[in-house]
Order: structure tokens, then sequence, then C-alpha cells
């Protein structure tokens, strides 16, 4: 049977080409909102670290009519490192909408995401965004999609397919760039003509395939999937088929029944064969997982997903701060919590740790990990991670290493200096082209953008576009230098004053400003030296009996002085070196806090 009364379709892209963007204009287009409802930007961006960074960092379900079809519309992640959450949500749809700058033009990850797509034998609708800036260069573009798709061995159908001009901020689609679209509505109809409705067997045995878990205070844990055939009812007894066992049968009895509609869930009584629904009633429900009917528990395969490339041990904080901002800071917590965000991001891996108060978290890269950190802090949690290191592996008796498709736009005066750092991190530059500004591609080892990121912005004055995606493993390719600045360290456990800081800034650039509490071993900025440097920022100035307040003021005036930010702090620090994370504060600190132990240690190791 094939429905006809609905489309499963997911937005994929790069990130930054306008996804979110476009969703809302689809739920402003389709009747979702009233006629003088105030509707914010990105609405389909709910998270408080979405909103504030601007990406999209899960993958989110909505649901929109037009001329009588429910479209099912999955709007996913474009950043690399949350790629695996587009991985697994293609599962569920029958085609994808392929988003693309009209004037970036294919990205890394727009490569990426297509080739999921075309393994999985999904429909390509492409569209060309931004149509209406005025470096837009849509034809080219068009030549450069089609030159990926032929490069990515699409068939036939899929070429045949045409290009969607669009609009997301102006809300208008046209198929011929000659003439200017008034709405959306011929993307509709190209998802209601090219875009497959699902098809299946309705009157066969229930199965759902599990492919997004939300949470509820009120139900507890709810899973996102699509029916894949058959039907399901409010009130019958199921069972949940384990994708990591699936020998193993759990029944259970469903509390809760939706389906989307808008930015909504409505409550149904039941639900057919294509469409995405949300249950609760399964406590433990997990992604991959497949819901049966009772009397024909039977598994559906799940898609392989990518496996992580960067890893980071995660431990109990241990500094002479512990448990001063945090609420939640013993092992059993950090624990509970890693395991629990395991569940929820199949692309996230958590083992063990060396001692029974660390954990080593995997992921794809330093912004999914970072974000799995800020996330935790603001849910009260204190605890202290390593150096992000990549994860190597053995192939053919070889020791090989992940590497990374690196794009980078720059302009033409800064390109000299971005070749030379990227040659000396084992970077190879495989295409280059551009007046004004140019466009690379290298292949690198993953450990060489690895604190990278800063110094690119520096290097272009900010004016730079660097994006990257796993690209294969290779065997190791040598050294690559690393940090070649030391840091200044604190001398003993105080309170940092002006009069200190002052004194130490000749030395290097000030992570920390004045009145804050530091101890013996925490890192307070960056050594111009190849070293690290002891200093003593807790010093105050001996009192006299001469007054001259305004001129003691001036001449103790602060320069340079650098605050950095979670990303930031984690690109600094070395081996031997933590980053302490507590709700209030970001504290990079040496692992042995004693001056003389670290001396006797650097000692042993020469």
């Amino acid at each position: 049977m094939q429905r006809e009364d609905i489309r499963n379709i997911a937005i994929i892209a790069h990130v930054d080409h306008g996804k979110t963007s476009l969703v809302d204009q689809m739920l402003k287009q389709s009747g979702v909102f009233h006629q003088n409802q105030h509707v914010d930007d990105r609405v389909m961006d709910s998270g408080a670290i979405e909103r504030e960074r601007g990406i999209t960092i899960l993958a989110k379900n909505t649901a929109v009519n037009y001329k009588g079809v429910k479209i099912n519309i999955i709007d996913t992640p474009g950043h690399a490192d949350f790629s695996g959450e587009v991985e697994r949500v293609l599962k569920i749809a029958d085609g994808v909408l392929l988003l693309i700058d009209s004037f970036e033009g294919p990205m890394p990850q727009t490569r990426f995401v297509l080739k999921k797509a075309l393994d999985l034998k999904l429909k390509v609708l492409p569209v060309i965004n931004k149509i209406d800036r005025q470096d837009a260069r849509p034809l080219e573009v068009v030549d450069e999609l089609l030159d990926l798709f032929i490069d990515l061995g699409a068939d036939d159908s899929t070429l045949d397919i045409p290009v969607c001009f669009v609009s997301a901020r102006l809300g208008t689609a046209t198929f011929d760039i000659e003439k200017k679209g008034e709405d959306l509505s011929p993307l509709f109809d190209a998802i209601l003509k090219y875009v497959p409705a699902p098809v299946g067997d309705v009157e066969a045995p229930l199965q759902l395939l599990i492919s997004t878990i939300d949470y509820n205070d009120y139900v507890g844990r709810i899973g996102i999937g699509r029916i894949m055939r058959g039907e399901i009812d409010a009130s019958e007894s199921l069972v949940r088929v384990n994708m990591q066992k699936p020998e193993e049968h759990t029944p259970f009895k469903l509390i809760d029944l939706s389906v989307f509609d808008g930015l909504t869930k409505l409550k149904v009584d039941s639900a057919y064969m294509g469409d995405i629904v949300a249950i609760s009633g399964l406590s433990d429900i997990s992604i991959g997982d497949t819901i049966c009917a009772a009397d024909k528990p039977e598994a559906l395969p799940f898609v392989s997903i990518g496996e992580p490339t960067v890893s980071m041990t995660f431990s109990v904080n241990d500094s002479p701060f512990a448990a001063r901002e945090g609420s939640l800071v013993t092992s059993r917590h950090l624990r509970a919590r890693l395991f629990r965000e395991a569940e929820s991001d199949v692309s996230l891996k958590v083992t063990e740790g060396e001692t029974p108060d660390s954990f080593v978290v995997s992921g794809r890269g330093e912004l999914h990990l970072s974000v799995l950190i800020e996330n935790m802090r603001r849910q009260g949690y204190e605890f202290q991670v390593s150096r992000p290191k990549v994860i190597t592996k053995i192939i053919d008796g070889e020791l090989c290493e992940p590497m990374e498709r690196l794009h980078i736009d720059v302009p033409q005066a800064h390109v000299g200096a971005v070749i030379e750092k990227l040659g000396r991190r084992r970077g190879t530059l495989e295409s280059m082209h551009g007046s004004e500004r140019v466009r690379m591609e290298f292949i690198i080892p993953a450990r060489g953008l690895l604190g990278y990121r800063s110094e690119f912005l520096t290097d272009t004055r900010g004016e730079g576009i660097l994006a990257a995606v796993f690209e294969r493993y290779e065997p190791m390719h040598g050294d690559i230098p690393q940090r070649n600045e030391g840091a200044l360290v604190c001398y003993e456990t105080g309170e940092s004053t002006q009069y200190g800081l002052f004194g130490a800034q000749d030395r290097g650039t000030l992570f920390i400003p004045p009145q804050t509490p530091v101890y013996a071993g925490m890192i307070c900025g960056r050594s111009n030296r190849g070293e690290d440097i002891v200093i003593n920022i807790c010093r105050k100035k001996h009192i006299t009996n001469v007054r001259n307040a305004a001129a003691s003021e001036d001449s103790l005036r602060l320069v340079g002085m650098h605050i950095l930010s979670l990303e930031e702090c984690l690109e600094f620090i070395d081996d031997d070196e933590l980053l302490e994370v507590t709700p209030q504060s970001l504290r990079m600190r040496k692992r042995i806090l004693d001056h003389n132990m670290r001396m006797k240690m650097g000692n042993k190791n020469k």
C-alpha cells in the first residue's frame, strides 16, 4: 500500500546554509501560526545553547499540511560534529531537501550527508538557498552540485530532478532563476511530486523503528520513530526488541501515543504505516529499538553510525576548590549523566577510565564534546576534563589515524599564512581556486586541527571560513608541533590582585581579571616563552605613608587581557594540564599542582 496523504522528508545541508530558516518559512506559510501571532526567528532551535550559538545541535520533528497532504519535516544539524544526528534520522525519511548556499556552494558536510542519503536510496530534491545575496552565484553552484552528484555516483533519476531556487529569508521559491518567486508553493509542489509516498503493508503486524529519544518530566523517556508496517493502537500491549540484543524482548503497555502537528504533539488513538509518532511507556527505550506487535517480535536493521574520532577523559574534580560551586560532584553523578547521554546520542561512546573516578568520552569532534560539557555545567555538574586526543586504529598491522577533508575560504592576502601553518600540521593541498577570495581543500590529520581554529581566526583577522569533515583513516603522518608557548602558572593560593597581575603582564597574556580566587598550580595566562613560568599574582603593594591614589591606579593599568571561552580552553591545554569545569567557572590547571613535584617529574622524564 502507498499512502498518498503523507510525505516524510529530512532537510540536510552544511552548517549555516539556512535549514532552520527555511523550516520557519514553511511553518508560517502552511498556516501553523495565527495571522497576527508573534514568532521568533529559528523557532526550531529550542535549546538555550542552540539559540546562543546560532547552530542546530539536535534533529527535531515538525509537520505541516499542504493541499491535504501531511508533510513530516525533520530539521537536522549542519555541523560535522553532530552528523550522527543526521545519519540516524535519515532512516525514517523517504526523501531529503539538499540545501546549498548560493555563494558558498557544496561544502564538506554537503558531500557527507548527500553520500549518506544516496546510500539509503533516498530521493534528493536539490535546493539553492540565499539567492537574494548580492554575491550569489546560483548557476555556478548548480554546476558544482552536478559535479558532486556525478562524483558520488548518483543515478539518472536523481540527476533528472530540477533544482529549486529559494530565499528562506524572504520565503520565496522558483524553478526559473530569471523569474522572482512569490511564496514557497513551488517548493511544496516539488515535495509532493518528487518525494515518494511511504510504502508498506498496513495489514501486517506492527514494526516501529525508534530513531530519536525525547524526555518529559511527567512520562519519562519518549521514543520517536516511524511506523514501517502495520498499525499501532494507544491501548494495546507491545514488545520492544533491543537493537544490541535481538533475542531480548521486553513487553510493555503504551502510556501515550502522539503524532506531530506543527510545533506541538497531538494525542491520537491510533496511527498507521508511514506515520512518525512519539510513544511513551518504557523507561529504558533506546535509539535503534524496534517496537513490535506482541505476537510477532521482529527487529528492523538500524543505520550504521560513523565511529567517533576524538576522545577526552572526564574525571571527578580534585582541585583545592572542588565542590565549592557545583551540586553534582561525585563519580556516581558523573557516571550516570555520561551513560545517560550515550543512550540518546548514538555517535557518543562512554567507557570506564583508568581510575574509578574517570571516564573516557569519545565523540565526533571538539565541538561535539564541548556542547556536552556546556550542558553538564549548566545542569550543576562539576568535573575536570583532559586535552582532546584523536582515536587511532590498527589497520592491516599498521597504526592509522583519522584524516579530515578541510575546506578553507580566505581573502587572497592570507593564503600564504594559512598554507604555511597547515603544511606544518601535515596538511596536503588538493585544490585551490579563486582570485579575491581563495577556496582551498586540504586533506589533513585530525591531530593537526586540534587547537588550530583560534590560530586560523587570528591569521585571517576573522575573515576566514573553515569547515572539516571526516574523510578516512591513513597511516600516521609523523610528528605535528603542539602548543609552542608555555603557561603562566600561579605560585600560591589566594586572590589575584591588580598589583600582582600588573607585574606579570610583561611575561605573557593574562587569562584572569583581578579579585579572582586562584590556587597553586592553576594557569592564569599564556607565557611569551616556550616554557612555563611560575608567578605570584596574589602579592600586594607595600603600604607607605605617601598618598597618591589617582597616579597609583593609572600606573597599574592592565592591557591585553583575554578571558578564554570553553572551546579556547580546550584548545589551549596541553597533555600535562586539565580543565576544571564548574557551573560558574572554567579553570585551567596543571595535573601536578605542586611546583617542586612538577620539576622533579620533569627531570625524571628527561
